[in-house]
């Protein structure tokens, strides 16, 4: 009974507003059909399009409903079970999130969560190879709950890709609002890198860069607002997911982790998706704290992946002391990593209501 007040009182709202704009005769111009695909169709091109986007969003045209929102997590719930895009899918929300700049206070333009990765250009920066994948895979949701925003359904799928996986569960929020055009894309290089590019310099643009691996972290993550207890929680998600050279440059074509010949998933159940790549653990569809056993055991099987930006992790004086706990208690690593997670999900987002929606 309370869902059906609740969709009630929003659906009275937008019949209101409407029937107001109708007879200032501006309805017409709000209520043209808008494309729902991705790559920068033509109806997010023009600029009346766009002002009906910011339009809707400013008056809550666009506000979800719980029932909206439970109904895309389950379908979220069964596509990831099904297809094993866990990894992916988390990267999808972190490249989304991670644009964020904590010192500038305008939205859209501070970055963060709010949807833009969807768009062209940002979708095409080098750091982002490979997610319009994910995309894809999260449209269908995206047509069943039109609700949704984007920005909610990617950082509702990197949630239900850690639970699903054995993780922490993410004491997660919603009602984010969308960045409305390719024109409120962050610029490219606010992502971390993994290894030195050309020069020995880590960093995508000259203030992200940095010649040590633990260096980059911090001016990348500081950026963002968050600290080295939360770098190195976020890191540990690395238990999960594989390094691909046509995506990042890194890794084998393939180990006998990832040739598809084990079972990698937490429940024990065969399926990998795409074989081949790197992994940083042996089970790297199950999420737990094998990751900083890992990188702090010398004799860690060769094929297993370590970059700089890993072992820096047990070196940094201000890392260090945080991996060490995580490698010792999983307990203490899932503590730490729903906390930081909720934190990245939220970076730069503005939400509809304000204080958000729990379901």
């Amino acid at each position: 009974a309370r869902g059906r007040k609740e969709a009630a009182s929003i659906m009275f709202s937008k019949v209101v507003v409407l029937a107001a704009l109708a007879a200032a005769g501006s309805a017409d111009a709000f209520l043209a059909p808008a494309s729902t695909s991705l790559f920068n169709p033509p109806a997010l091109r023009g600029s009346s399009c766009l002002g009906q986007r910011r339009f809707m969003n400013a008056v809550g045209l666009n506000m979800v409903s719980a029932a909206d929102l439970k109904g895309a997590k389950a379908e979220l719930e069964s596509i990831i079970d099904k297809t094993n895009s866990n990894p992916i899918m988390i990267r999808l929300a972190w490249h989304d999130s991670g644009t964020h700049d904590a010192s500038i206070k305008e939205w859209p333009q501070c970055g963060g969560a709010i949807g833009s990765i969807r768009f062209d250009p940002e979708i095409k920066h080098g750091a982002n190879a490979g997610l319009d994948t994910a995309l894809k895979i999260l449209e269908p949701v995206k047509k069943k709950f039109p609700e949704v925003s984007y920005a909610d359904l990617f950082q509702m799928a990197s949630a239900c890709a850690i639970e699903l996986a054995g993780g922490p569960k993410i004491d997660m929020k919603y009602g984010r609002v969308d960045a409305a055009g390719p024109e409120d894309c962050s610029p490219e290089g606010n992502l971390p890198d993994a290894e030195a590019g050309d020069g020995g310099k880590y960093g995508g643009k000259p203030e992200m860069e940095d010649t040590t691996p633990n260096g980059h972290l911090k001016k990348v993550f500081y950026r963002m607002g968050l600290g080295d207890e939360e770098i190195v929680a976020l890191s540990g998600a690395h238990t999960l997911g594989r390094a691909f050279k046509d995506r990042s440059g890194l890794g084998a074509e393939s180990t006998k982790f990832t040739d598809g010949s084990k079972a990698v998933r937490k429940d024990g159940k065969e399926g990998i998706g795409r074989k081949g790549g790197s992994s940083w653990t042996d089970k790297w569809l199950a999420f737990d704290n094998s990751y900083f056993k890992i990188m702090s055991d010398e004799s860690a099987d060769a094929e297993l992946l370590k970059l700089s930006t890993d072992k820096t992790l047990f070196a940094d004086d201000g890392f260090k002391p945080f991996a060490e706990k995580f490698r010792d208690s999983q307990d203490e690593f899932f503590k730490s990593y729903a906390a930081a997670h909720k934190k990245l999900s939220e970076l730069g987002s503005k939400f509809e209501p304000e204080d958000g929606i729990k379901i």
